[in-house]
């Protein structure tokens, strides 16, 4: 415990560590089951064709199991909005009929074993008429990939405040640029697997999935197959890594379960494999945006207009639609800065590549590599600093609560805090002189760059209206029980892959009710022991699952209180639980443990104060209706040779306010977590596909990841503002994505001149330009 008695703000040793770092963890790929059958995907070598034949008949000979489209037909997956431009489309389970994407599955084979459901596939014989193949979005599309949208647009929405055409009409300086970034696949440690199995004589389903929504995952599969909701069981055990990538409810996921329906005690099971994740994962942050800004003469930035567009893929992924990197583009593209003159035009554009979603960050690498970029040309334009056009721009503490052009309300404005927190931990003053003393000499140029941004995180009902889904991702569940024992049991609606949930929520329970940690057992990831929880993605279980936790533990403190204060006759007001002790205030003597009241509410009933129900449990929900934003800075100092165009990273820092830091060790390796996925994508991650719409970077050795040795030592520093919710916490899972690209850009400009206009920055890229 820390001096103040709480179990929280300090880096406790985490409840998963011991069973994870000694191989004891749980996986899918661990869940092993009688009479188990595996499952191989055949999957389509075209990016658009129409199919017409598929031939099943010498695997069957063979004595596979095979299923294909037909089968499963009458069963598709749509991603609904209300939005007015949104385009609804169908995705099948199997594609029949036509293939969108190179990748798309098209037929399944299941076998005693991978290897032989592989050598099945190719008994498996397509007949394909191809189709001409759209890959860039912002081309004519060849062919429409869907019937209902002739132009491939699925999704259109023009943000507008102020008076856009005065505000230039007016500026000193209008700088204008376009700037596409590249295409990200999620790879996480572990692919995505499954197991299902179904049980004919009580109708009920139960997939093991390696999901981050195991609530939305249930309810849309028991709608598909026509059950009770209660019917179907989703469990997701340890999850090694998901990045957003695994909050999609895939064909796959809806298959696995469709055929183990049709195989009644016969359990089917479906491993990932690398090449396939790359090929048919949703992939993300493939955008282009042409960018125009106006800047006063004493740099104010007074308007702002954009188009972008993102390029979707082949379907609009479950639940989240077509709209989740455009609509976040849009939303958040002035970031942290105060704007009154807005229009920005975002399109969701499909495309015969496979289909995007939401990945760490959502669309922000790019809108802040976007917004920093026009920053950085306005402060060239204008003779100015970069510092200076930020600190001129920035929205500061005095103007919370400020409403964005897009209408969000941010809430932190510790920006500029961050950003002096940032330059102090970098010595920006001391490379400052280092860089000039190098100007005219044979050594490496240094150049500088920044990134500020705002994290919109823990989105209540109303942030997360924008989607206009049919349903509302705001709120979770939490049900806290004291056992007889006087331990604790935590039912917890949210799910962990890799965040250390099991440890967090534990340190809120115990802290809130004032037992000790070890007395705490959470668990998590069964849709048949919590409540409704949404799951993981836009760093919203601290605040949001987190305040649930706390808001329970604090109901079951206050029953205890109350049974304590009529068993030992005191007054509840006068009564304070620590260590698992209740204590009358004042005297330090402890009068009655928790243990003793627990076995009174559950074993001793005859001991109940009058008017006091046996047991000690409660649940509550937990929604923050808006949400919190997280302030960040990034900086850094690079060199770059100019011989070979490749830079080197001397330091790097990021500043974050994540309000209050329930877990520090957790909260540092969150960011330096995000900042090791956001400079991949800035120097080294891309998915290239070839005209005709196939993966030419489909294995490891084509799609370069950094490693170890290519991520720099970082410095990591805080600036802690509480947010306005139960914990004063602000997400903190996905900020560090977002300032790489902008950083790097801008250091890479300031060292040598260089405009990025096109991700990632590889050496090639840099030495073109500087020739």
């Amino acid at each position: 415990m820390n001096d103040t008695g709480s179990a929280l703000g300090r880096s406790v040793r985490r409840k998963e560590d011991q069973r994870l770092v000694t191989g004891h963890g749980h996986f899918v790929s661990d869940v092993e089951l009688p009479r188990m059958r595996h499952v191989a995907f055949l999957r389509s070598a075209y990016a658009h064709a129409r199919i017409t034949n598929v031939d099943t008949g010498q695997a069957v000979r063979a004595g596979y199991r095979v299923f294909t489209g037909a089968d499963f037909a009458h069963v598709v997956l749509r991603a609904q909005s209300a939005l007015p431009s949104y385009v609804e489309t169908d995705q099948p389970v199997l594609a029949h009929g036509k293939v969108c994407f190179a990748g798309e599955a098209v037929a399944a084979v299941i076998a005693t074993d991978r290897y032989r459901a592989e050598d099945g596939l190719e008994m498996v014989e397509v007949d394909y008429e191809p189709l001409p193949a759209t890959v860039c979005a912002w081309e004519d599309p060849r062919e429409p990939v869907h019937p209902e949208a002739p132009d491939n647009v699925l999704l259109e929405r023009t943000f507008d405040a102020g008076s856009v055409e005065d505000a230039f009409a007016a500026a000193a300086v209008v700088v204008e640029r376009e700037l596409v970034t590249n295409r990200h696949a999620g790879n996480p440690m572990e692919c995505r697997a499954g197991v299902a199995v179904w049980d004919a004589a009580s109708r009920k389903l139960t997939f093991w999935s390696g999901t981050q929504v195991p609530h939305i995952v249930r309810n849309m599969i028991a709608e598909l197959l026509d059950l009770p909701e209660g019917n179907v069981r989703v469990i997701a055990p340890d999850v090694g890594g998901g990045f957003g990538v695994k909050a999609v409810l895939y064909p796959e996921d809806v298959a696995l379960c469709l055929m183990a329906r049709e195989m009644p005690g016969v359990p089917l099971k479906w491993v990932e494999d690398r090449a396939e994740h790359l090929l048919a994962a949703t992939h993300a942050r493939d955008h282009r945006y042409l960018m125009r800004a106006g800047f006063a003469a004493d740099g104010a930035l007074l308007a702002v207009q954009a188009d972008v567009t993102c390029n979707v893929g082949a379907y609009s992924v479950y639940p989240w639609t077509a709209g989740i990197e455009p609509l976040m583009a849009g939303g958040l593209l002035s970031g942290p800065y105060k704007l009154a003159n807005y229009r920005c035009t975002v399109r969701g554009v499909a495309t015969n590549t496979a289909p995007s979603g939401p990945y760490r960050g959502v669309a922000r690498p790019a809108s802040v590599f976007a917004m920093e970029a026009v920053l950085d040309d306005g402060a060239a334009r204008l003779g100015i600093t970069a510092l200076d056009i930020r600190r001129r721009n920035v929205i500061r503490p005095e103007d919370i609560p400020y409403r964005m052009p897009s209408r969000l309300v941010d809430d932190s404005g510790h920006y500029a805090e961050c950003l002096d927190k940032a330059l102090d931990a970098l010595g920006h003053d001391e490379l400052r002189a280092e860089q000039l003393r190098r100007r005219g000499t044979d050594e490496p140029p240094i150049g500088i760059g920044f990134a500020l941004y705002n994290e919109l995180t823990g989105l209540g009902r109303a942030a997360s209206a924008g989607p206009r889904m049919p349903f509302r991702t705001g709120h979770d569940a939490c049900t806290v029980r004291i056992n007889p024992d006087g331990r604790a049991t935590v039912f917890s609606g949210v799910t962990s892959q890799g965040q250390g949930l099991e440890t967090t929520v534990a340190q809120i329970v115990a802290d809130a009710i004032g037992i000790d940690y070890d007395d705490v057992e959470v668990r998590i990831g069964d849709t048949d022991e919590s409540l409704w929880g949404f799951g993981a993605f836009s760093s919203r279980q601290a605040v949001i699952g987190g305040g649930a936790a706390h808001r329970t533990a604090v109901a079951v403190r206050d029953k205890v209180l109350e049974l304590a204060a009529g068993l030992i006759e005191a007054a509840v007001d006068d009564l304070r639980v620590e260590g698992g002790q209740i204590r009358v205030v004042g005297d330090p003597t402890p009068h009655i443990s928790v243990a003793e009241v627990a076995r009174v509410a559950y074993l001793e009933s005859h001991r109940l104060p009058e008017g006091i129900e046996p047991g000690l449990e409660a649940t509550r929900f937990y929604d923050p209706i808006r949400g919190a934003f997280a302030a960040g800075a990034q900086a850094a100092a690079i060199e770059v040779d100019r011989v070979t165009g490749e830079l080197r990273i001397l330091k790097y820092v990021c500043v974050e306010d994540a309000g209050r830091a329930m877990h520090p060790q957790i909260v540092d390796g969150q960011i330096a977590g995000a900042i090791a996925q956001g400079l991949g994508g800035a120097m080294y991650e891309h998915l290239i596909y070839d005209e005709a719409g196939n993966l030419s970077t489909g294995t490891l050795l084509d799609y370069l990841m950094p490693t170890s040795a290519e991520i720099p030592d970082m410095v990591i520093g805080h600036v802690a503002r509480p947010a306005a919710n139960p914990l004063g916490v602000r997400g903190v899972g996905e900020g560090g994505t977002l300032g790489p690209n902008a950083v790097l850009a801008g250091a890479i400009f300031d060292a040598v001149g260089v405009r990025v206009e096109a991700l990632p920055i590889t050496p090639a890229s840099v030495w073109k330009e500087l020739q």
